[in-house]
């Protein structure tokens, strides 16, 4: 990791790929990553960690099964929220976003338990920014 201020807004400004985070540095055990998203990810888990996710630019909604049943919080630019580890989840941005994660370095985009991987999800444990 650099040891030198890095910008999200030249970060996400690297790359094009939808649903493909880049590493923008590490916190102790964990990456902090950015990503570009649209359209729906897939419904997977995380069965040891929980997920933060803070939308930067755009609106993005989770949809969530939990055991009262079903629902989606919407976060709006500027919002953050974590999915508690266990918890099945579906990310889906209506339009173009920007969304930073932080998680446990080697997290795999896609959880340990998940739906079949569509084409465009990137199933990933994050890629270095260049």
């Amino acid at each position: 990791m650099s040891s030198e201020p890095v910008s999200l807004a030249q970060a996400l400004g690297s790359f094009e790929e939808l649903w493909s985070p880049r590493i923008v540095t590490a916190v102790n055990d964990y990456d902090v990553r950015v990503a570009k998203v649209e359209g729906e990810h897939l419904w997977h888990v995380h069965d040891h960690t929980d997920e933060f996710f803070l939308v930067l630019e755009g609106e993005l909604h989770i949809a969530l099964r939990e055991p009262a049943g079903e629902r989606t919080v919407v976060l709006p630019r500027g919002s953050v929220f974590t999915v508690p580890r266990g918890t099945e989840h579906r990310p889906t941005a209506p339009s173009a976003a920007s969304i930073l994660l932080f998680e446990p370095t080697g997290t795999s985009t896609v959880g340990d338990r998940h739906d079949e991987i569509p084409d465009h999800v990137d199933a990933t444990t994050g890629h270095a920014l260049r």
